[in-house]
């Protein structure tokens, strides 16, 4: 005789209250149609309780920066795969660096990830366009993740590690400009990015643009260890001034200060590395103040 499979979560009595928590889900597709449709059908779920959509990797971090610290985590991210900047991809690996990862599933239109998917511990990879039925069961997917989940209970507490370093250094670096006749002094943690003007630079800061008589090479070495970094042959960025990544037209730009700079293909690859790295440093991993 053949029994039909059960579903510990779903039929044992005992762990049942897992589901009493309603899910907060968090899509994310550079498509606004296709983010539109995924959430709309993602909020007529009734175990969800939340479902919320951005555009682009680096707009969800700051999504689940700000879900963490209000103390209403994200349970699950329904990811697409190819997005300009940080791809789906590099986010789900930046995503398993957290204490407690929220679920994550992969929404894609391309079948050639899922092996490299599943290595990485994703609850379900789906194909657009989605059928509801499909949907519906990742959903059933994420509800089991969290279930287990909260069944594990919380690790004791433990010291927190040193912090890492500043991105600026604490000996702020004192820069003179001349404007005017009138010599100012600029904190080099003023400065959002630089543009090279043949022997000179051009620095960009909140307070206007100011000129000093260095070539970007230059300022490309000694600002190093403050986080500056070459992302053109005329362009010096501040990394923690970087507001967003964008692909247009197979050309990658960074938003820095309101600004769209273009990034070389030269520097593409270690300015993306370079992000992922800071934001594994600066958002808070699941339980931290």
């Amino acid at each position: 005789m053949t029994h039909a499979a059960h579903c510990p979560i779903c039929e044992r009595q005992g762990r049942r209250s897992a589901f009493d928590h309603a899910l907060r889900i968090l899509a994310v597709d550079d498509e606004v149609p296709v983010l539109e449709e995924l959430v709309y059908l993602l909020r007529a779920d009734p175990r969800v309780a939340a479902a919320e959509g951005v555009t682009d990797a680096t707009a969800a971090l700051r999504h689940l920066h700000r879900a963490l610290d209000s103390g209403r985590p994200i349970d699950a991210v329904f990811l697409d795969l190819r997005m300009p900047g940080l791809n789906g991809m590099d986010m789900a690996r930046l995503l398993a660096q957290f204490a407690r990862p929220p679920a994550i599933v992969f929404v894609t239109a391309y079948n050639d990830s899922a092996v490299e998917a599943f290595e990485l511990k994703v609850v379900d990879y789906l194909l657009k366009p989605v059928r509801p039925e499909r949907l519906t069961e990742a959903v059933h997917r994420v509800a089991h993740a969290s279930g287990e989940s909260a069944l594990v209970p919380e690790p004791p507490p433990v010291e927190a590690p040193s912090p890492p370093s500043p991105v600026v250094p604490a000996d702020d670096e004192t820069i003179p400009v001349e404007l005017a006749g009138v010599t100012r002094f600029l904190r080099l943690s003023e400065v959002r990015f630089v543009i090279a003007e043949g022997d000179y630079a051009r620095l960009h800061t909140a307070k206007g643009s100011f000129l000093v008589r260095s070539p970007l090479t230059s300022l490309e070495e000694r600002w190093r260890q403050a986080g500056f970094v070459r992302i053109h042959r005329s362009h010096l960025v501040a990394l923690h001034h970087v507001e967003q990544l964008h692909m247009h037209g197979g050309q990658l730009t960074v938003r820095v200060d309101g600004e769209n700079l273009a990034v070389s293909r030269r520097h593409a690859r270690q300015l993306r590395d370079l992000l992922i790295r800071q934001a594994k440093i600066g958002l808070p991993r699941d339980g931290a103040q």
